[in-house]
C-alpha cells in the first residue's frame, strides 16, 4: 500500500501496524493523508473502491482459511451440555470430517463466510473512515493512537452488527454435517439459510447472538491493536527481523495468540447461541452469560477455549492474506486506471 516511483519490491508489501489491525482502514485515512501516498502524482484510489477492495481481499483470504473456521465451530459445539465429545482434538476433527464428508465437506458454509467478509469488512472500513474523518482536526492531523483504537473498536462493533446474519448462517452451515441426516437444517447456500431462517423462525433470528458477536469484534480489535504493535516493535529490536512481510507474519501470529486467548470465551458463547434450537418455545440459552455458566459447569473451565488451535491458525494467516490480496488489488487499480491519470 506504500507506493512511490522508487519503491523496492519489499516496499510493495510493507504493512503498517496501524493498517494491519483494521484491514487497512487506518491506512485509507491517516496513512493515505500523511504518511504514504497510494500513487505517484498524488492520485489516490477512490474511497468506494477501497471499501470494495477491502471486502474482496477478505473474501479472498476466506477461501484459504474456511476449513479452519469449520473445524473451530465443530469443536466448540462438540460435547455441548456435557455430552460425549465428537472429536478428540483438531486433527481428529479434520480426519473425521474428511472421511465422512469429503474434501467438499470442509468447505461447507463457504458462501456464508464470503458474505460475512463482504458485509462485516466493508462496513467496518466505511464506518472507520467516516469516524477518522470526523475526528481529524482542521489541519489534517488524525486522532492519537488511543482514539484510533477506540474508533477501531466502535467500527468493528458496527461491522459485526451488519455481518451477524451471515455469521449465524455460517455457524449453522458449518455445524450441520455433525448431525444425523434427519436433524440437519440442510441449507443449500447462505441466501437459502437467510430466507428460511426469516420464514421459519422470524426476522430477528438473523441477529441472534448479535451482542456477543459485537463483543468479540471489540475484544479482537482491542487485543490486536495492543499486541501487534508491541510484538512487531520487539521483533525489530532483534537481529533476526527487518520490516518486511515475514516480520509482519510473525508479529501477526504472536498477536493472534493473545487475541485468541482473550476472545475465545466470547466466541464460544456466540457460536452456541447462534446454533441453538428453540424447543416448544424455550431456547437452549438465555444469553452469553448463561452459555458461559453452563459450559463451565458441564464441560469444565478450559472448555471456554474449545477450538483454540484452528481459531489461532486462522486469525494470523487471514490477516496477512487479506493484506497481500489488498496490496495486489491496489496495484492493479493504480496500474490500470491511475498510471497516466
Amino acid at each position: 500500500m506504500q507506493e512511490t516511483p522508487q519503491a523496492s519490491n519489499s516496499d510493495a508489501f510493507r504493512i503498517h501496524s496501524c493498517c494491519l489491525q483494521v484491514y487497512s482502514s487506518t491506512c485509507f485515512t491517516e496513512c493515505g493523508q500523511r504518511k504514504h501516498k497510494m500513487t505517484s502524482n498524488n492520485k489516490v484510489i477512490p474511497k468506494k473502491i477501497k471499501f470494495l477492495f477491502g471486502g474482496a481481499a477478505g473474501m479472498g483470504a476466506t477461501l484459504f482459511v474456511q476449513p479452519l473456521d469449520l473445524v473451530k465451530n465443530r469443536l466448540q459445539l462438540s460435547g455441548e451440555g456435557g455430552k460425549q465429545k465428537l472429536y478428540k482434538n483438531s486433527f481428529d476433527a479434520v480426519t473425521r470430517i474428511l472421511r465422512s464428508e469429503g474434501i467438499i465437506g470442509v468447505y461447507n458454509g463457504l458462501s456464508a463466510g464470503l458474505l460475512r467478509q463482504a458485509t462485516y469488512t466493508t462496513t467496518r472500513l466505511g464506518v472507520y473512515t467516516i469516524l477518522i474523518d470526523s475526528f481529524t482536526d482542521k489541519d489534517g492531523n488524525p486522532p492519537n493512537f488511543f482514539m484510533k483504537a477506540l474508533l477501531g473498536m466502535s467500527a468493528g462493533a458496527c461491522g459485526a452488527f451488519v455481518g451477524t446474519p451471515a455469521e449465524v448462517s455460517l455457524i449453522r452451515m458449518t455445524a450441520d454435517g455433525r448431525l444425523p441426516p434427519e436433524q440437519r437444517r440442510g441449507y443449500t447456500s447462505v441466501f437459502n439459510a437467510l430466507a428460511r431462517m426469516t420464514r421459519e423462525e422470524g426476522l430477528f433470528t438473523l441477529w441472534r447472538g448479535c451482542i456477543p458477536t459485537m463483543g468479540r469484534a471489540v475484544v479482537v480489535n482491542a487485543a490486536q491493536l495492543a499486541s501487534y504493535s508491541q510484538a512487531k516493535q520487539t521483533l525489530l529490536t532483534t537481529d533476526y527481523f527487518k520490516d518486511d512481510i515475514f516480520c509482519h507474519f510473525v508479529a501477526s501470529m504472536i498477536s493472534g495468540l493473545i487475541t485468541t486467548i482473550a476472545s475465545m470465551p466470547v466466541d464460544i458463547a456466540k457460536t452456541r447461541i447462534q446454533n441453538m434450537k428453540t424447543v416448544e418455545g424455550i431456547p437452549e440459552y438465555t444469553g452469553a452469560i448463561d452459555v458461559l455458566g453452563k459450559v463451565v459447569r458441564a464441560e469444565g473451565f478450559f472448555s471456554l477455549w474449545k477450538g483454540f488451535t484452528p481459531y489461532y491458525f486462522r486469525l494470523g494467516p487471514h490477516t496477512v492474506l487479506t493484506f497481500i490480496f489488498l496490496e495486489q488489488l491496489n496495484k492493479f487499480y493504480k496500474n490500470r486506471f491511475l498510471q497516466d491519470a
